[in-house]
């Protein structure tokens, strides 16, 4: 709050938020933030490498929290809501710029300890939330998995995209609690698909033409890359098939994209943790989900 008079004499007010847009000039400024927690901002990273920091060139904003002449924290909104190094004044003046306007992200998804205080204050304006997983350990490996890797799995060729997305689709309903096809018949979510087959991004393991595991690499930065949607059949599940295929994947990753993978799991799923944990994946903290 600045105080100062008027020429009548009053008092006048002025409230202001040390929130702003951030463009092109503050780049580096964001890049030292997101290269300061790497794991937590390796989305927006993967963005900025790619598109900039000019909105109109992506499908987001990056807003900067500056109570001085630094730029502390940042958060991307966009279909996502990503805050990273958010301390707890940065948190309450985004909710406050964000609690105004009316919800676009499907979800908010980072730090849990800025995650869940950033929930408990938009809540009150966007409504109930669909789901709320608060404790998803955060994993991060720079080591060959001690285990042996499974030699069936393998990059996925763009001729495989058919055999590979009902695999896709069944990965996505139980992970998120909703299909993919809801919305536009699954049209935007097989492109997406085939992009990341395309990118030289998926593993599978194929049984008989049919998916019995698979995982992608979803974010790729200088920093590390996050493995996403990694799956099992059901029919093969118990079997032990998960720690050489994850094997496969860390090594292959390793070697050929990035120098850490990381990833994070809900804190309730005991047997992806122990397949994660045989692969050398040791705790980089928690993260938190909000899914609308």
């Amino acid at each position: 709050m600045r105080v100062g008079g008027s020429g009548s004499g009053n008092v006048v007010a002025v409230l202001t938020v040390p929130i702003r847009q951030l463009g092109e000039p503050e780049r580096a400024a964001v890049e030292r933030i997101l290269d300061a927690d790497p794991y937590a901002g390796a989305q927006i990273a993967e963005r900025v490498a790619a598109h900039g920091l000019n909105w109109w060139r992506s499908d987001g904003r990056i807003y900067g929290y500056e109570p001085g002449r630094r730029i502390e924290s940042i958060i991307w909104s966009g279909a996502h809501l990503v805050p990273v190094g958010a301390t707890p004044p940065a948190v309450a003046a985004f909710a406050d710029l964000l609690g105004a306007e009316p919800r676009i992200c499907s979800s908010i998804i980072g730090r849990a300890e800025a995650v869940l205080d950033l929930w408990d204050r938009l809540g009150p304006h966007w409504g109930a939330a669909r789901d709320v997983r608060p404790n998803q350990p955060l994993l991060v490996t720079d080591q060959a998995p001690l285990v042996p890797a499974d030699p069936e799995v393998r990059l996925v060729r763009p001729s495989e995209v058919d055999q590979l997305f009902p695999a896709a689709v069944a990965m996505y309903t139980e992970e998120v609690g909703v299909s993919p096809l809801q919305d536009d018949g699954g049209r935007g979510y097989r492109r997406r698909v085939a992009e990341l087959v395309k990118g030289k991004r998926t593993y599978a393991r194929f049984a008989g033409g049919q998916v019995i595991f698979k995982a992608e690499l979803a974010i790729i930065t200088r920093r590390t890359t996050q493995v996403q949607g990694v799956w099992v059949h059901p029919e093969w599940r118990g079997r032990g098939l998960g720690t050489g295929a994850m094997a496969a994947v860390v090594s292959d990753a390793l070697r050929r994209v990035a120098p850490t993978v990381s990833l994070y799991v809900n804190d309730y799923n005991t047997p992806a943790r122990r397949v994660y944990q045989r692969c050398g994946f040791v705790s980089a903290g928690s993260f938190a989900t909000v899914l609308f």
